[in-house]
């Protein structure tokens, strides 16, 4: 039997982290894509994300984003932990809006990755650029 591919661990990984992920599913965080190092998720805003602007909340683009960056670390099977993380709000996301996150590393040095995350909207519209910090600690994802 061959080993499996970076995509088939990354996919399988994954599959591990959203049968756990309680959060995830409270907000409405979706996973569209995973590869190595790579990640899509998505959030429709709903009326719970919206707040006394009626606007998204930017707590919710900061999850959805910071979740995205989680799946895209853990990829490989290796734990990765945030460790530290900014977020710029380019624009407010609307109630109805699919707000849609990409991951992909930036930077890496060693077990530290530094990660850039897009946010847009369903039009493309640019929501905010987040970037964070992850670094990788011994054990499997798969084994947590």
């Amino acid at each position: 039997m061959s080993d499996p591919t970076p995509q088939q661990i990354a996919e399988k990984t994954a599959e591990v982290m959203m049968a756990r992920d309680e959060a995830a599913r409270f907000l409405g965080i979706e996973l569209q894509e995973i590869g190595p190092a790579h990640c899509v998720m998505s959030l429709t805003v709903k009326k719970v994300h919206v707040q006394g602007l009626n606007v998204c909340h930017g707590g919710y683009t900061f999850s959805l984003a910071d979740t995205t960056m989680a799946y895209a670390s853990n990829s490989s099977d290796t734990p990765n932990l945030a460790q530290s993380a900014q977020i710029s709000f380019l624009a407010p996301g609307q109630l109805g809006d699919v707000l849609t996150a990409t991951a992909k590393p930036a930077a890496i040095a060693g077990r530290n990755t530094t990660w850039d995350v897009e946010v847009v909207d369903q039009n493309g519209k640019q929501i905010a650029i987040f970037r964070g910090q992850t670094r990788a600690v011994r054990g499997k994802v798969s084994e947590m």
